[in-house]
């Protein structure tokens, strides 16, 4: 059975009988034998692999292989006397299982731009930086589910497909099974959904937020780690139209509590990935961004700081700076606002609660007098908002009315009332941007190069 190469390069042994399969990443030929590097995936460093004569139909595998291709190698591993490598492959047998075109094939071992790779999307793994990425988000993704499961928290499957807008936006992707060219209509000319597939409006889901408050009612401790959609016609860095969501929802908890969670849970992922990933994180800081692992350490060993959005924009409109969006009370923090807290003043993250009522969604905790509620953003140095939640609001009364306050119907939640009418308690919860948390850990610029096919505007190929 074939090894990864991840492993050989960490613990192979001089004079171990291997097999190893993977793609070619270069090819050098001299006379008599040939120097092939392999690599599988598995590590940023690919194996080298030395062929020569004794190998069975030498001169026809060394012809037909190239940049791109598969093979099967099975031989000695042995000390290498080259620099940079400790152990190399001496090669028996070879079986090229694909051929890859020299002429038409895309990677060939120079610098291709990121906006060059997202045209293919189906080959751009391949190559360092993007193999180095998802890696660091499969790391990311275990570490997340690994710190919930250790604490007890039960993970959930929310809907992807919904009827209801968690944030009330409306930015959302209809689905429907209706003849878009033959539209039932009402006799007021609106589209009859009752003939759809659900007999109502069904979406899909910008948040499992509201479905996992309901299994906190149940389990206490619960968490949904998935897929979410927004129909934001946004062409930006940081902007997808499907991206995964990590949500964990606690009852009996508080703000305080809440703000606890969000802290612990992003020093141990960023601990994670330095562990699982060093050879990728360091890339990162080489190539990418030279900050990469101060920032980690900034993030591990910084503890947060918490302040009032009362607070922030006190400090923002004395700020000795001009920022491009306006600092007032009421209005939302923009990044540059975030940036420079946490940035500039702070220089480390920075907890932001209670913020004014009009700008956050209905489902958050009135504090007494209602101008704001027990809401929460951490804010990260060189990104901004990384984490948002808040305590939710678990009074009937209250809810009802913020509910008609946003201009949402009462019976599409009857059954998020429901909660705050059989047993209701204290409970909060935070959502994380999947791939704003990869972009920001590795230094990323665009958020489409964190996701393995991105869906952005007039964009879904692969």
């Amino acid at each position: 059975m074939a090894r990864r190469i991840r492993d050989i390069l960490r613990n192979g042994q001089p004079n171990e009988q291997i097999v190893i399969q993977g793609w070619v990443r270069t090819k050098r030929e001299s006379k008599g034998f040939t120097f092939v590097e392999v690599n599988d995936g598995s590590s940023m460093a690919g194996l080298q692999v030395l062929l020569n004569e004794d190998t069975p139909d030498y001169a026809d595998i060394v012809k037909r292989l190239s940049t791109g291709s598969s093979i099967e190698i099975s031989g000695l591993l042995v000390e290498s006397p080259g620099k940079g490598q400790r152990v190399e492959l001496q090669a028996k047998t070879a079986q090229i299982y694909g051929e890859a075109d020299a002429e038409t094939y895309p990677l060939q071992k120079k610098r291709h731009s990121f906006e060059f790779l997202r045209t293919i999307g189906h080959l751009r793994s391949r190559t360092n930086t993007l193999g180095a990425v998802f890696r660091v988000r499969n790391a990311c993704a275990r570490a997340i589910h690994e710190f919930f499961q250790e604490r007890g928290f039960l993970w959930i499957h929310t809907p992807i497909i919904t009827a209801s807008d968690c944030e009330g936006a409306g930015e959302m992707f209809a689905v429907t099974n209706l003849d878009l060219g033959k539209l039932p209509m009402t006799g007021d000319n609106a589209v009859d959904y009752s003939q759809d597939f659900f007999g109502k409006p069904a979406y899909l889901t910008v948040s499992g937020q509201l479905e996992v408050e309901s299994m906190a009612m149940a389990f206490s401790n619960v968490y949904t780690f998935g897929p979410t959609f927004r129909a934001e016609n946004s062409n930006t860095s940081r902007h997808l139209a499907e991206f995964w969501m990590v949500e964990p929802e606690l009852a009996f908890c508080d703000l305080e509590g809440n703000m606890e969670l969000a802290e612990v849970f992003l020093k141990y992922l960023f601990e994670y990935v330095l562990e699982t990933c060093p050879e990728d994180m360091t890339f990162f800081n080489k190539r990418i961004d030279n900050t990469v692992l101060a920032t980690a350490d900034n993030i591990i060993n910084s503890e947060f700081e918490r302040i009032t959005y009362t607070d922030a924009i006190a400090l923002l409109e004395k700020a000795d700076r001009k920022f491009d969006y306006p600092v007032s009370w009421g209005l939302d923090l923009q990044s540059e606002h975030e940036r420079y807290l946490a940035e500039d003043y702070f220089k480390k993250p920075v907890i932001v609660t209670d913020y004014p009522t009009e700008i956050k969604a209905f489902y958050m905790r009135l504090n007494d007098g209602g101008k704001t509620v027990r809401a929460m953003d951490v804010l990260a140095p060189k990104v901004g908002e990384i984490i948002g939640g808040a305590q939710r609001e678990e009074r009937l009364d209250v809810l009802e009315r913020r509910i008609q306050e946003a201009g949402l119907e009462a019976a599409d939640y009857w059954w998020y009332l429901d909660l705050r009418r059989y047993g209701t308690v204290p409970h909060a919860g935070f959502g994380l941007g999947f791939e704003r948390l990869v972009q920001f850990m590795t230094g990323m610029a665009n958020i489409r190069d964190v996701i393995p096919f991105p869906r952005t505007p007039e964009n879904i190929e692969f």
